[in-house]
């Protein structure tokens, strides 16, 4: 435990009582934040499309929604970086969506 508690300031890292406590809540912060960082990450993609995708005049819930109906299988994460990097990638992608949601409004 100690070992596990070296780097830590004061008795955390000489006192075994205390070394313990520091790195079992250590352990648990770790754990969960793993889980926070995804949610993060994510939230983080979703704002970056729906900024570029808003430019085009569309919106993040109807430009999700026209990839979906045109069977683009592009995770949220590869679509950040294309709105970030490659705007005349995306600008196709807006309009594979577009066209989508235009057959999909025919068929209802």
């Amino acid at each position: 435990m100690l070992q596990a508690a070296k780097g830590f300031r004061m008795r955390r890292s000489k006192l075994y009582r205390y070394a313990s406590d520091a790195v079992d809540h250590g352990r648990q912060y770790a754990f969960r934040d793993r889980r926070v960082k995804k949610r993060t990450f994510r939230y983080l993609w979703q704002i970056r499309i729906n900024a570029a995708v808003r430019s085009a005049g569309m919106t993040y819930s109807r430009f999700i929604e026209g990839l979906k109906a045109a069977k683009v299988a592009l995770d949220r994460k590869v679509l950040s970086d294309l709105a970030a990097t490659d705007a005349a990638a995306f600008t196709q992608l807006i309009a594979i969506a577009q066209e989508a949601l235009k057959a999909k409004a025919v068929k209802a």
